[in-house]
């Protein structure tokens, strides 16, 4: 698995409730943009529109070296999701506080560009705090702990 890339802040903006591995509709140069590790999916959210999934804000920047057919770097692009798991999510749409968000996009073995969304809660500001405190008390038990195991 070649990552190409992470969305860092949505782990510190989003309680993850489930992620899902998709496939996403591409045009040749866009994939070829994308073996360069151009991409960018830092503002990106997905909605369900006609029950299709439709990816919005991806940024995959033109290819340098095609020539005739260039795409808008920002255009919406198709997610390729089962019919269930798209019925699954659009019931937890309907709920308040619910988004689908990128997580990740990579090459699986088979070389094909794969995208892990995510179906996430939105933080607010207190929780968000709470989280920090929580990890770096986490982090202080593991450290505490391992110079108590390493006088044994």
């Amino acid at each position: 698995m070649k990552i190409i890339s992470t969305n860092r802040k949505a782990r510190h903006n989003y309680d993850i409730i489930q992620t899902y591995e998709v496939g996403i509709e591409l045009k040749g140069n866009e994939v070829k943009s994308l073996r360069n590790k151009n991409c960018s999916i830092e503002n990106s959210f997905a909605r369900i529109e006609n029950q299709e999934v439709i990816l919005y804000d991806m940024h995959i920047p033109e290819y340098d070296k095609s020539s005739y057919f260039k795409t808008d770097p920002k255009r919406p692009r198709k997610l390729l999701l089962h019919k269930k798991e798209i019925e699954k999510l659009y019931g937890y749409l309907t709920r308040k506080g619910f988004t689908i968000i990128p997580l990740k996009v990579y090459f699986n073995d088979r070389g094909l560009v794969k995208l892990e969304i995510a179906l996430a809660k939105g933080r607010l500001l207190y929780d968000k705090r709470r989280k920090i405190k929580e990890d770096i008390a986490k982090r202080e038990i593991e450290r505490e702990m391992k110079k108590v195991y390493k006088k044994y």
